[in-house]
């Protein structure tokens, strides 16, 4: 784990971003430092862009602690949220961005491998952790590819699926909660991609969005 300032537990608010190292999980982890949350951000192995990623954020005099986790693995996501809570204090946001299908593999059914098939295991475990700790008014952020690259996106159309029928499903069953949870749709092949996903993620945490639960938001990575 990454050291964390001497007055970094006094930071209120606080949010965890899966993959949160890299690409749009990143551009995250940078956009919720800058609105004063303490950044508890997961990576699955590439622990030198973690690193760096943290030293980034201590830079702009922001909070951030890294932590290894496999997303899919109910004990890493356990600990992961254990480590959270026991760093800062009650979580107050959670943005899954840790999607591997993101990452320009084949997708097709013929060329895929298991390790694949845990994006949406990957979603399950962390918006069920997520939707146990979540403090009341808190938000969860699904992120994921709507469109990939390969010819037959055969398991992202599977994955993307699910998550967002997972969002609805949670949306109703966390009212009672006053937590909030949306998703966040995007197509990688626009190079403003990171930064729009950033901006309506804040967006969704702020107050501003309040009263919008259970929705898929479509971004076009290409907007200027």
């Amino acid at each position: 784990m990454a050291t964390l300032p001497a007055d970094g537990t006094d930071t209120n608010r606080v949010a965890i971003v899966t993959g949160g190292a890299r690409g749009v999980g990143l551009e995250i982890t940078r956009t919720l430092a800058g609105r004063g949350f303490a950044v508890v951000l997961s990576y699955a192995a590439d622990q030198a862009a973690a690193e760096t990623a943290v030293e980034e954020v201590l830079a702009a005099d922001g909070v951030a602690l890294a932590v290894r986790a496999d997303v899919a693995d109910e004990l890493d996501v356990a600990r992961l949220f254990g480590e959270t809570t026991e760093a800062f204090s009650e979580i107050d946001v959670v943005a899954h961005a840790a999607s591997r299908l993101a990452l320009g593999h084949d997708e097709s059914l013929g060329g895929s491998d298991a390790q694949q098939w845990n994006d949406i295991q990957g979603a399950f475990v962390v918006n069920q952790q997520a939707a146990r700790q979540v403090r009341r008014g808190g938000t969860i952020v699904n992120v994921y590819v709507e469109q990939l690259v390969c010819p037959t996106p055969a398991i992202g159309t599977r994955s993307n699926g699910a998550i967002g029928v997972m969002t609805r499903a949670l949306a109703r069953e966390l009212h009672e909660q006053d937590v909030t949870i949306n998703a966040v749709a995007y197509r990688p092949d626009g190079p403003e991609a990171p930064t729009a996903v950033a901006a309506i993620v804040g967006f969704l945490v702020s107050g501003d969005a309040r009263n919008l639960s259970g929705h898929v938001i479509h971004v076009d990575g290409n907007a200027a």
